[in-house]
């Protein structure tokens, strides 16, 4: 006879080191999304303590804000997660973007 047995985690060690619970997540009302709150949703679907539907629901957030967070993360940890990061790597790419395309026009100029 099998049994099944839940496999989600009951606690997680979330970004700051902090034993996450579905208890201690942010609350369902959050409106001022920091990098810390951010980071702890993140980490809860990643490991299975939420799922992403659960975190769409609870917190109201889009398919794309929440991959948002989640490329952020990959891309620069917590940090990447803060709206001034966000805004300094969106121009980085833009001038990264423009200085490829300049150097691209010369060589056709060429």
């Amino acid at each position: 006879m099998m049994e099944y047995h839940n496999s989600r985690p009951l606690r997680i060690i979330g970004p700051d080191s902090i034993i996450l619970t579905r208890e201690s997540m942010p609350p369902a009302n959050t409106t001022r999304w920091v990098a810390s709150r951010k980071a702890q949703v993140v980490a809860a679907v990643e490991s299975g303590l939420m799922t992403l539907e659960e975190v769409i629901r609870c917190y109201r957030l889009s398919l794309e804000e929440f991959y948002s967070w989640r490329r952020a993360m990959d891309r620069a940890g917590v940090k990447g997660l803060r709206v001034a990061w966000a805004q300094e790597d969106r121009a980085e790419r833009r001038r990264s973007r423009d200085a490829a395309q300049a150097r691209a026009d010369q060589l056709v100029a060429a």
